[in-house]
């Protein structure tokens, strides 16, 4: 592509305008061309969709690949696009990335470093959704970025503890412990509690003992923040069943989880 063609690009880019300006942009990317592709992720983008247009709060894009991961021109290909720049939206129109990855992905190693700059380095939120700790597995940097890999799930009605009630919507499920159905995670290294905020755990008293053995400190989160750079990171377990994103209280805590990872909360 010329400079010419860059510079015509973004000139009809311009000319397009910006259909929600003002409002803050949430990317959302479930990319599961090389993993396994979870039955709830339909309903999971469809429900982020639904969350911004009801609360007003943000506005959501909805992807099934990763093209617009990246601070570079796509250029397209075959007889009308071929050669010329056919994204007019990238990372720099975003205020937050959610995250439904799995497998390897096809983040090419230019895409990876925009990413980590993206969040370490402009300042902009990441969450990631239910086993998300397997997508990437051989890119090191995101089991840092995320401050977990994964370590393993199991389906239970479980006790869940409200480790952080003063974080954007844990308070929707009560204050007290409350028993959850779901696919909960089994975090493995690089967690440690030092590098994470908790939000909510189980509580490892009511587990089945192998499941209580595969963490020797009984330590079992399933929604939990962290710094990186100058930006913030939200990572939930839960997501699995269809009916846990029609769970009124589950989408109050994914919409603080939003505008927290924006700096709105």
């Amino acid at each position: 592509m010329t400079e010419g063609e860059q510079r015509e690009g973004t000139r009809r880019g311009r000319k397009r305008g910006d259909p929600w300006e003002g409002r803050p942009k949430l990317l959302a990317v479930a990319d599961v061309q090389t993993g396994y592709h979870h039955d709830s992720i339909s309903h999971a983008l469809a429900t982020l969709d639904f969350l911004g247009r009801e609360s007003k709060a943000f506005v959501a894009n909805l992807r099934t690949d990763s093209q617009l991961i990246t601070r570079s021109p796509i250029v397209g290909v075959g007889a009308k696009y071929g050669g010329k720049r056919v994204n007019a939206r990238d990372l720099s129109h975003y205020d937050a990335l959610f995250l439904l990855p799995s497998g390897e992905g096809t983040l090419s190693a230019e895409q990876k470093a925009d990413l980590l700059a993206f969040v370490h380095d402009e300042g902009k939120g990441l969450l990631v959704g239910h086993a998300g700790l397997l997508g990437f597995y051989d890119w090191p940097e995101f089991g840092e970025l995320c401050g977990a890999r994964f370590g393993g799930e199991f389906m239970s009605e479980a006790r869940v503890l409200v480790e952080d009630p003063a974080f954007p919507g844990a308070d929707s499920f009560g204050l007290e412990p409350f028993c959850y159905r779901e696919q909960h995670p089994i975090l493995a290294a690089p967690y440690a509690r030092e590098g994470v905020e908790v939000v909510l755990r189980l509580d490892p008293e009511c587990l089945e003992e192998r499941v209580r053995a595969k963490r020797g400190d009984d330590d079992f989160p399933v929604v939990w923040t962290r710094r990186y750079g100058r930006g913030r990171v939200f990572n939930v377990g839960w997501g699995h069943l269809e009916e846990t994103w029609d769970d009124p209280r589950f989408r109050r805590l994914i919409l603080g989880g939003i505008r927290w990872s924006m700096g709105l909360a």
